[in-house]
């Protein structure tokens, strides 16, 4: 009777075995969820990033403004007949 107990329980671990730790076991499952879930993520901020930049496309191509607004930003321009005020805070001691 022992060694039928003992051969029955080495065959269910036997079965167990892919399950746990083979090609499809939990564990894989597991793995390629969380894969998953990360790569969710990453895809939400590109999405993001892709909207926002195709928002600024079409201001650059629809309006004059956001053009204006870059130069003065990005390159430093002004009109004719402006005048540039630049304030600097005092520098701290210490």
């Amino acid at each position: 009777m022992r060694w039928l107990t003992l051969t029955l329980v080495v065959l269910i671990l036997a079965l167990q075995y892919p399950l746990w730790f083979g090609k499809g076991s939990w564990f894989r499952v597991w793995q390629l969820d969380r894969q998953v879930a990360e790569q969710h993520v990453a895809t939400q901020q590109l999405l993001a990033r892709n909207s926002a930049l195709s928002a600024e496309v079409r201001d650059l191509k629809l309006g004059n403004d956001a053009i204006e607004e870059r130069a003065r930003n990005e390159l430093g321009m002004i009109r004719n007949g402006e005048v540039f005020f630049q304030l600097l805070e005092p520098a701290r001691a210490g």
